[in-house]
């Protein structure tokens, strides 16, 4: 049977209060949108998203995700036009549907970023379901009315319903499995003759349940969230947060403060790890065995390997580091920097699109980019590579074994030898061959006696 899952998408989400379509917004680094499609159990053939506000930024997000391999499976996009409701919304995917030979639609809220891979897999294993919720304190959310055998026997909106209705527990939570051929004349004959002139989807289920049983299942409530505002935002984050990370110290990693430390649900750790306060993981991130990640550091994108040790306050992004490695404190590794095992780059050293060979240490105040750094070399304080004339980026090579002194500028592009001393407070500006000594000063000059004048005068 195809199942083909159909996400609603197209919302503005007022209460954001917010350029950014609402179902980008992220939750630990990764857009609600993301979360909803990696839920997507594996009987899913394709997904086709609602879209209309901000369709052009959710397609791009899509495009991207297509070429990082995020997707689960195929994806398509529809235009609901001028939202007027969830019924309308899914009726707007039907030619899509019909292309797609739908059986069996997935029906989810992109906004909904929490519910669980599981509980998806259960619920399109059935032939008709929906997911419910049992709330002590139900709200405004609509309510389930079922028959004795727990099937749905009802739905009805907050606002359409009675005071014996309202009083029900059971609410929608807005996920459902349905045959398509039981559900596309159900939506053909919606109205929107209620209090809110809309097309209710949940009108269309109702007739559904008329032509087939709908198994209405409940789970956790936290699954179904909605992210309607910054407080939903904020709350849905924590109970992600609190999830994920009870999750890795069962796997055998330290939390120093878990209620301060955001770990990504792509985040890959392995055991021995330790996070200190303040940590932040996004994107996919993987840290080997017995890593430290100091205060305050943000990681993304990265891959450190095993024993690293990553002083306080780091930000890191899009880069490789190998085993044993020691970084910081306030250290910036940029994208496409390449740290092999047992490399030190200390305290405010920055890299971009650099290199550094096993062993080689940078570890004061520096400067890397566009560059590469051979094995045991080691970069003074102060060092600069000048990779930028204005116009283009320019390579800068060093060899292995190589001593750098203080406060040295290397003008790109350059390559520097093997088993050079470049003298401190230089400016490179040509090639220095294997073993040779570069020293590039202007004379020094020593008026005695005037610098006594020239303090004196102020």
């Amino acid at each position: 049977m195809s199942t083909v899952a159909v996400i609603l998408a197209a919302g503005l989400g007022k209460r954001m209060k917010s350029t950014l379509p609402k179902v980008l917004h992220p939750i630990l680094g990764d857009p609600s949108l993301l979360w909803v499609l990696r839920a997507l159990p594996r009987e899913v053939d394709h997904a086709v998203l609602v879209l209309h506000h901000g369709k052009a930024q959710v397609e791009a997000e899509l495009a991207r995700w297509q070429t990082e391999g995020l997707l689960p499976c195929p994806v398509s996009t529809v235009d609901q036009g001028e939202p007027l409701g969830t019924g309308h919304a899914v009726r707007a995917a039907e030619a899509e549907l019909d292309r797609l030979g739908a059986e069996r639609l997935l029906i989810l809220c992109g906004d909904v970023p929490l519910i669980q891979a599981s509980t998806l897999q259960e619920l399109a294993t059935g032939p008709a379901a929906l997911l419910a919720m049992d709330l002590e304190q139900p709200g405004s959310y609509g309510r389930v009315l079922t028959h004795a055998d727990g099937t749905l026997a009802n739905m009805v909106e907050f606002k359409d319903a009675s005071e014996a209705e309202r009083a029900i527990r059971l609410v929608n939570g807005g996920a459902y499995a349905l045959p398509w051929i039981h559900l596309k004349p159900a939506l053909r004959a919606l109205s929107n003759a209620n209090a809110q002139g809309e097309y209710y989807l949940t009108d269309a289920v109702v007739a559904v349940a008329k032509a087939t049983p709908v198994k209405v299942e409940t789970c956790d409530p936290a699954e179904l969230l909605g992210m309607n505002s910054r407080l939903d935002q904020a709350e849905l984050q924590a109970i992600a947060r609190e999830r994920i990370n009870e999750a890795w110290m069962e796997e055998g990693v330290t939390f120093l403060e878990p209620g301060s430390t955001l770990v990504g649900p792509r985040a890959v750790l392995a055991p021995d790890v330790l996070l200190e306060p303040g940590v932040r993981l996004e994107g996919k991130v993987t840290l080997g065995t017995g890593t430290r990640v100091g205060q305050g550091t943000v990681i993304r994108d990265t891959e450190l390997g095993a024993e690293v040790l990553i002083r306080p306050y780091c930000v890191i992004q899009q880069s490789v580091v190998g085993a044993k490695v020691q970084l910081g404190p306030f250290a910036h590794l940029r994208e496409g920097s390449v740290l092999e095992d047992k490399v030190h780059v200390g305290n405010f050293v920055e890299t971009k699109k650099a290199t550094l060979r096993a062993g080689a240490k940078a570890n004061h105040l520096s400067y890397l980019g566009d560059a590469e750094v051979g094995e045991r070399t080691n970069i003074g304080a102060g060092f600069i590579s000048c990779n930028y004339d204005g116009v283009k980026k320019h390579r800068t090579t060093i060899g292995s074994d190589v001593f750098v002194g203080s406060d040295v500028q290397m003008v790109a592009p350059i390559t520097i030898g093997n088993d050079v001393l470049i003298a401190a407070g230089s400016t490179i500006t040509k090639n220095v061959p294997d073993g040779a000594l570069a020293v590039s000063r202007a004379p020094q000059v020593v008026k005695e006696g005037l610098g006594k004048r020239f303090l004196g005068r102020k």
